[in-house]
C-alpha cells in the first residue's frame, strides 16, 4: 500500500499524535520525553510512511522522514500497529513474530518501550485522540481484521482494534457527562492525567472521561467571560464606554490566568467556583494593562485586531483602560458577600502587589527605552520580565486561586513564588520568540512588533552582547529610533542580526532550561499540596510551557 493512497498514513498519525497531545495532556508528554532523552528512534510504518522521533527538553519533536543512523528502529505491520494504541502487554510480548521488528540496544529499547508506554497508558483516555485513531483505522478496516459481531450496519462496523471499541463502549460520545462543579470538572473519582511519578493505565479507572488541559482552560476561559459580562455595567455611557470595555475581554487568550487561579482554588480543597469572580478580576485588571501598554507602545494590533487607541482614539482607549482597572477593585471587592472578610482582603492585598509589580516592570523597561539602554546581563531582562507579566500572569493567579480557598499563611502562597517565576519568564521568552518567528494569525500581533517598538527582549540583549563592533553604530541607530520612524525593513534588519548571531537559538535553549528548573522547584516546593485534580492541571500549565512548539 503506498503513502498516497490513504487520508493519511502512519508518520502522519504519530505527528498529529504528539501535536495533540502538546496541548492537551503536556505533561504526559514530558514525561515520555525524559524517557527518550537523546535516542534518535526511527520509525516505519506498515504503509511504507517513516518518521523519526526526538526529544528536545520537554518535547518531542517528529519528522515525517526517514530517519538516518538511528539508535532504535521500529518496523510495524498491520498487527503490531493494532497492539500501539494501548500497549497493555509486556516489552518482550509486544515483539510478535514476524510483525513488530525492532533494533537497538537493549537499554535504548526498553527506553523507547517506556516513553511509548506512558503516552498509551494516559493519552488513550482523551476521546480526541480516540477520535484521531479511530479515523486512521476506519479509513482502511480491511486492515485490522473482521468486523465487531455486535456492529448492525456494515458502513459504520468497528473493526476489530480493542482498545478503541473497549474505550467507545466506556466511554461513548453520547454518554452523560459526570457530576461536575463547573462545566465539565468532575467532583467524583478525580483522575489527575499524570502526578509526575506515576501513571495508572486507562483499563484500570472506574471510568473513562477526557482529562484534557486545551479543554479545561477552555472551560475555564469561557466561565471567567461570563462573570465579566455579569460584572460589566450596562448602562450609558455605552457607545464610549461600557461597550468599549468589553472589547479587549471579548478577544479572549488562552485562558491561562483563570484557569491557574481556578485550579489554585480547587488543588487547597476550594470550590472552583469561589474563584471565578476573582479569575474575571484578574483578567480585568489584565486587559486594563494591555489598553494601556499598548498605546505605551504605539501597538497597532492587539489578538489580531486593531488596538484599541488605533480604533477610538487615545483620550477613549485610556478611559477605558481606567475604566477596567477600576472594575476590576471593585470585583475583587465584590468577594465580601462569598468569601467573607478574610479572603476578601488577602484578595486585596495579592492585588495591589500585583499591580505595584506590573507597573514597576513597565517602568524599567519604558526607562530603557527612553534612555536608549540595552542591558548586558539576561538577570536584567528576568527582573522586568517577572515584575511586568510574570506576576500577573504566572504567580498570582496562582496565590490568588489559593487565597479563594481560604489559604492566607504567606509561608504556604510563597510556595508558588520560584517555580512559576521560572516558568513565567519562560513563557514570556518563548512569547517574544514566537513575535519574531510565529505566525501572526496564532500570534495575534503585528509580525516584528516587538522589534518596531524597541523591546528589549532576550534576543535583542544576546545580539548587542555578541555582535561585532562594526554592526554596533548601524544596530544601535535602528533600534533607538521612534515607533513611528521605523519601517518594516528596519525590524527585518535587526532580525537578520539576529539570525546571523543565533540569539533566536540561544533564547530557546534559555526558555527550556528555565522551564526545566521551574517543573522543579514546582515538585519540590508544592509537596505540601496533595496529589488532586487541581493539582494535575496546575502540573499541565507548568509542562505547557516547556513543550508546545516554537
Amino acid at each position: 500500500m503506498t503513502e498516497t493512497t490513504l487520508a493519511f498514513t502512519g508518520a502522519r498519525l504519530l505527528a498529529d499524535t504528539v501535536t495533540a497531545l502538546t496541548e492537551r495532556a503536556p505533561a504526559v508528554l514530558a514525561a515520555a520525553a525524559d524517557q527518550l532523552r537523546t535516542i534518535k528512534l526511527g520509525l516505519q510504518f506498515n504503509d511504507d510512511s517513516h518518521a523519526t522521533l526526538t526529544a528536545r527538553h520537554s518535547r518531542l519533536l517528529v519528522e515525517q522522514t526517514r530517519c538516518t543512523a538511528p539508535d532504535v528502529e521500529v518496523v510495524f505491520d498491520n498487527r503490531a500497529m493494532n497492539l500501539l494504541f494501548d500497549l497493555q502487554r509486556s516489552a518482550i510480548d509486544q515483539v510478535l513474530p514476524d510483525s513488530l521488528d525492532v533494533r537497538g540496544s537493549r537499554e535504548d529499547t526498553l527506553a523507547v518501550w517506556r516513553a511509548f508506554t506512558l503516552l498509551s497508558q494516559r493519552a488513550a483516555g482523551l476521546r480526541m485522540l480516540q477520535e484521531l485513531w479511530a479515523e486512521y483505522r476506519e479509513q482502511a478496516p480491511q486492515l485490522w481484521g473482521t468486523a465487531s459481531p455486535a456492529a448492525v450496519e456494515p458502513a459504520t462496523a468497528s473493526v476489530d482494534w480493542a482498545a478503541l471499541d473497549y474505550l467507545t463502549r466506556r466511554a461513548p460520545e453520547d454518554a452523560p457527562e459526570p457530576p461536575a462543579l463547573i462545566n465539565g470538572t468532575t467532583v467524583t473519582a478525580p483522575r489527575p492525567l499524570w502526578d509526575g511519578r506515576v501513571s495508572s493505565g486507562w483499563w484500570q479507572e472506574p471510568a473513562v472521561h477526557d482529562a484534557d488541559l486545551l479543554e479545561t482552560m477552555r472551560v475555564c476561559r469561557a466561565r471567567t467571560h461570563e462573570e465579566i459580562q455579569r460584572l460589566l455595567p450596562d448602562r450609558e455611557p455605552r457607545a464610549e464606554l461600557y461597550d468599549l470595555m468589553r472589547s479587549y475581554p471579548a478577544r479572549q487568550g488562552k485562558g491561562l490566568r483563570p484557569t491557574l487561579t481556578i485550579a489554585a482554588c480547587a488543588a487547597f480543597g476550594g470550590r472552583p467556583e469561589d474563584a471565578v469572580r476573582a479569575a474575571a478580576a484578574l483578567e480585568l485588571f489584565h486587559n486594563g494593562f494591555l489598553v494601556h501598554d499598548d498605546i505605551a507602545d504605539e501597538s497597532t494590533h492587539r489578538r489580531g485586531l486593531p488596538t484599541m487607541h488605533e480604533e477610538h482614539g487615545l483620550g477613549l482607549a485610556v478611559n477605558v483602560g481606567d475604566g477596567l482597572n477600576l472594575l476590576a477593585v471593585d470585583a475583587v471587592l465584590s468577594n465580601l458577600e462569598t468569601l467573607g472578610l478574610a479572603r476578601t482582603l488577602g484578595l486585596i492585598h495579592e492585588s495591589i502587589h500585583m499591580c505595584r509589580e506590573s507597573i514597576e516592570g513597565q517602568a524599567v523597561e519604558l526607562g530603557w527605552i527612553r534612555h536608549d539602554v540595552v542591558p548586558e546581563t539576561d538577570d536584567a531582562y528576568f527582573t522586568m520580565s517577572t515584575k511586568k507579566t510574570g506576576w500577573y500572569t504566572c504567580i498570582s493567579p496562582c496565590r490568588i486561586g489559593a487565597v479563594c480557598a481560604g489559604v492566607t499563611d504567606p509561608a504556604v502562597l510563597d510556595r508558588f513564588d520560584e517555580a512559576f517565576r521560572l516558568i513565567g519568564i519562560a513563557f514570556q521568552i518563548q512569547d517574544d520568540i514566537l513575535n519574531l518567528v510565529g505566525e501572526e494569525a496564532l500570534y495575534g500581533k503585528e509580525p516584528l512588533g516587538d522589534l518596531l517598538e524597541g523591546k528589549r527582549t532576550v534576543m535583542l540583549i544576546h545580539l548587542f552582547r555578541t555582535m561585532h563592533a562594526f554592526e554596533r553604530p548601524r544596530l544601535f541607530d535602528v533600534l533607538r529610533r521612534r515607533r513611528t520612524d521605523k519601517t518594516q525593513q528596519h525590524a527585518e534588519e535587526l532580525l537578520s542580526a539576529m539570525q546571523r548571531h543565533e540569539s533566536i537559538e540561544y533564547a530557546t535553549d534559555l526558555a527550556d532550561r528555565l522551564a526545566a528548573e521551574g517543573i522543579s522547584r514546582f515538585e519540590e516546593d508544592l509537596r505540601i499540596i496533595p496529589e488532586n485534580e487541581g493539582k494535575a492541571v496546575l502540573r499541565q500549565i507548568a509542562h505547557y510551557v516547556t513543550s508546545r512548539p516554537l
